[in-house]
């Protein structure tokens, strides 16, 4: 995307580690068991950036030496939300940094012909609206699916919402940051564009066949 064109919502994670794992995924070659592991490495990486700005407040503790007030995180630990099925690649990445997290599901198939979500599952915590929210999935092409999800989301209270992926197409980034410009995107990298089948160029494929092994 254009500089000029570029949202304030858009962080793009451009790290040399992360850049050297993607480009490690991209290729065709690359077996599922690898692709795997890259994915959780990478997600790791991105989910300390996601975190940056949580709030933060002190609690005395002593020290060996003496009593201090030490930095800790403020309110109610924060919920990691996967679109299944390939957003649980990011997920546990991100548990191996955040594993008080609590997790939620959204259950989406994009229709082939339409290129519209289907949803088949739904499960968050109940007080979502009480904690910071992250969404995971490794592909934000249309955007169709994603925007749809955090409106489910926010139709169950959330109010701070942050996505996370590892590839984003223009095409994407346009259409969750219209539909939700409160939403943050982070994101490894912005690719080219769509091809006519919907999937991002020059991307990687289709994430989920790719961590299951499955095409």
């Amino acid at each position: 995307m254009a500089a000029s064109s570029t949202p304030k919502t858009l962080v793009v994670v451009d790290h040399p580690l992360v850049l050297h794992k993607l480009s490690l995924m991209r290729d065709k070659n690359t077996p599922s068991a690898v692709f795997r592991q890259l994915l959780r490495e990478i997600s790791l990486l991105l989910a300390y950036e996601v975190t940056r700005d949580l709030p933060m407040t002190t609690q005395k503790i002593e020290t060996p030496l003496t009593e201090m007030d030490a930095p800790i995180l403020k309110g109610k630990k924060l919920v990691i939300v996967s679109i299944l099925r390939a957003g649980n690649g990011l997920l546990e990445g991100m548990l191996d940094l955040l594993p008080s997290a609590r997790i939620g599901h959204i259950g989406l198939y994009r229709d082939p012909v339409t290129l519209k979500p289907v949803e088949y599952y739904f499960k968050v915590p109940s007080d979502i609206g009480e904690r910071p929210v992250i969404v995971v999935d490794p592909m934000l092409a249309t955007g169709n699916s994603t925007a749809y999800a955090i409106q489910k989301l926010k139709d169950a209270g959330a109010r701070d919402v942050r996505l996370v992926c590892l590839l984003a197409a223009p095409e994407g980034v346009k259409r969750v940051t219209a539909d939700h410009p409160d939403v943050p995107i982070y994101t490894a990298a912005v690719d080219s564009h769509l091809n006519d089948h919907g999937y991002i160029v020059p991307g990687l494929g289709d994430a989920g066949d790719r961590m299951f092994g499955t095409k």
